[in-house]
């Protein structure tokens, strides 16, 4: 499953895959990996990623339909 709402965010903030990667001491590989839906993503970096985002865990899952944080 494609995790179309990370991949949104991050375009907001325009960082490149590369810079958000580096921002969450991962590799890029490792990040695309993540993206893909290819391997699960640790609750720690889910967690960095919605700081960096300023949005909650679940939108970026896809599992609430905006960014709002409740």
């Amino acid at each position: 499953m494609m995790r179309v709402n990370i991949e949104a965010e991050r375009g907001r903030l325009q960082l490149s895959k590369e810079d958000i990667s580096k921002e969450l001491g991962i590799t890029s590989k490792t990040y695309l990996s993540y993206i893909r839906g290819n391997t699960p993503i640790p609750s720690d970096v889910l967690v960095k990623m919605a700081r960096k985002f300023g949005c909650t865990t679940d939108y970026l899952l896809g599992l609430q339909p905006d960014n709002i944080q409740q």
